[in-house]
């Protein structure tokens, strides 16, 4: 678009630039400066950083960033900052500086920010551009995931866990495709279908019809391991072009009457045993712990239906026991036994579960009163009567091994005492020698 110029009378600054309002209706008028570098410029969700300089049409200076030297930073597209600024600094470039003429209704309306700003004033802002980085969208916002967005979606809900989600998705390693597809699921199955668990934590920060890209580091990615399917190394870095083109979200805890929370978690039941069967623990953990987040806390179920909420939590803290034995997680494994056994004091798969854990975690000593209770409890489970045996043993040879530390240690004190004792003589019997002979010179010197 050409260059609009009005200069109005009584303005020291003309009102001069390009329309760059979606609108095309003038409210904000954009004058490069000077020229920024690279082809990229921030998307929606971006934290930026600028300073700047504002001033009424006739030269007042109302705020400065470079006056508190201290760049001014906020969320683009985010409803941060006045209109005209989401739409200008989406426009820019690293190191552009640039002007911005900003209508009364790109800024600050009809009120004005008093006592600085007047009603329906026309402002005027001198804006550089530093840096610009994308979203954190992770819960320790540790940089693990990135998101940077193309589109803005619809609306303010976002999917949630066990959400039936359709999406298209480009995976990207070194600019190299390595996977290409439109997929209908739920999430929490992901892993069955080879996306790497960031690309689910990604969608579930989506809203309806956005595009965004995710740069996926690999503790989100495919980790240490990487990915032979996909020919991705360990430890890659990956990047993701995804789009949430439609989701219906699962029906939350509070969005379901007793009865419905009962009927969910059974279906729910066979559908973890079943990832569980095809060795799938991570995707099965998700659906156990689904049924302990409806019915930990239901307390308006009685006679029959309270029995059948206590059985399934009971299952559900099992099997996640177990899932966790499965992904080397004793501690997860410790806690779910624990609840169990809050459910059931003599259950004896949490007993003998609990017990396995210990003995990962070398508490010999623990895992064997655990496994003594269960032959106590139930004298048939000879697998119990085993892994005792196995502790005993393991805890002789911890024994043995003390022993044998705690002979080298007093050996070590002995030495080192009988060697101070030594070093003391030779000491002593050096001062009588000095002092003898010092005594012989003196009486031939007499």
């Amino acid at each position: 678009m050409t260059a609009e110029e009005v200069v109005n009378e009584g303005n020291s600054i003309p009102i001069e630039g390009e329309d760059i309002t979606p609108k095309k209706d003038g409210g904000v008028l954009k004058l490069v400066k000077n020229e920024g570098t690279g082809t990229e410029s921030p998307m929606t969700g971006d934290k930026v950083f600028v300073h700047y300089v504002g001033t009424l049409l006739d030269g007042t200076q109302f705020d400065s960033s470079r006056d508190r030297g201290e760049k001014f930073s906020f969320e683009l597209g985010k409803g941060q900052v006045i209109k005209a600024w989401d739409i200008g600094v989406a426009t820019m470039k690293i190191g552009e500086i640039c002007q911005l003429i900003c209508k009364p209704e790109y800024a600050y309306g009809a009120a004005g920010s008093p006592p600085k700003i007047p009603p329906n004033a026309t402002l005027v802002f001198q804006v550089e551009l530093f840096e610009f980085r994308g979203e954190d969208i992770t819960d320790d916002e540790d940089g693990g995931i990135i998101r940077r967005i193309i589109t803005k979606g619809e609306g303010y809900t976002k999917p949630n866990e066990g959400a039936s989600v359709e999406v298209f998705l480009e995976g990207r390693h070194d600019d190299q495709v390595f996977d290409e597809r439109e997929l209908k699921f739920e999430l929490g199955d992901g892993e069955s279908l080879g996306l790497p668990p960031g690309v689910e934590k990604a969608l579930q920060a989506m809203e309806q019809g956005e595009e965004a890209l995710f740069t996926i580091k690999p503790k989100y990615g495919f980790g240490t391991a990487g990915s032979d399917k996909f020919n991705i190394p360990p430890s890659a870095t990956l990047k993701y072009k995804i789009k949430l083109k439609a989701f219906e979200k699962a029906k939350e805890s509070w969005e379901m009457n007793s009865i419905e929370k009962l009927e969910q978690s059974a279906i729910i039941k066979e559908k973890g045993t079943q990832y569980f069967k095809e060795g799938k623990y991570k995707q099965a953990a998700v659906q156990y712990k689904r049924i302990v987040s409806w019915l930990e806390h239901e307390s308006s179920l009685q006679g029959e239906e309270e029995e059948k909420a206590k059985a399934l939590r009971l299952a559900a803290h099992l099997n996640l026991a177990m899932c966790y034995l499965k992904m080397q997680e004793p501690n997860l494994t410790l806690e779910n036994c624990d609840k169990a056994l809050e459910l059931d004091a003599n259950n004896e798969k949490a007993l003998f579960r609990r017990g396995e854990a210990l003995v990962v975690m070398k508490e010999f000593d623990r895992a064997r009163a655990d496994f003594q209770h269960v032959t106590q409890l139930y004298p048939a489970n000879k697998a119990a009567k085993s892994q005792i045996v196995l502790c005993q043993k393991h805890i002789k040879e911890q024994h043995e091994k003390d022993k044998r530390l705690y002979a080298n240690m007093f050996q070590k004190f002995a030495d080192r005492d009988a060697k101070k004792e030594v070093e003391q003589d030779k000491k002593q019997n050096g001062t009588v020698m000095e002092i003898s002979e010092n005594g012989a010179q003196e009486q031939t010197a007499a």
